[in-house]
């Protein structure tokens, strides 16, 4: 099938499966002509890869997992790992969102929200004082 029939049914636009070959992670066959052929097999792996970037795998984190699903012998621990990782950096972004929006809080009610200029908000933003 083609690239556009391999967008159709993997849910990914085609210029997202062109950059996941150029960057290695599929390998549809090319026909003499030069032009791709997906298989069911590559449509299978850009659903796997779509479903594992919406669920904020990295690149190279879905290229360790594409590596260990295609692995029959792999070890669960080592898929696992990457996981467990992954949910670390999650925790990590979620503690830092949180702290920003604390601080954006508490700068919405330091604000008076009126005509005056002074501005708390901006102060902070620029370093000038705390609210």
């Amino acid at each position: 099938m083609n690239v556009g029939d391999a967008a159709r049914r993997s849910g990914l636009p085609a210029k997202t499966i062109r950059y996941y070959e150029e960057i290695g992670l599929i390998a549809p066959d090319r026909s003499a002509n030069g032009y791709r052929s997906y298989s069911d097999d590559d449509v299978h792996f850009l659903i796997f890869l779509r479903r594992a970037r919406g669920l904020g795998f990295a690149i190279e984190e879905c290229r360790q997992l594409m590596a260990l699903y295609r692995d029959k012998q792999r070890a669960s621990q080592d898929v696992r790992e990457i996981t467990v990782s992954h949910v670390a950096a999650i925790d990590a972004k979620i503690a830092e969102l949180e702290a920003m929006r604390a601080t954006l809080s508490h700068l919405i009610d330091a604000c008076h929200g009126d005509q005056r200029p002074d501005c708390p908000i901006l102060d902070d933003i620029a370093g000038a004082r705390k609210a």
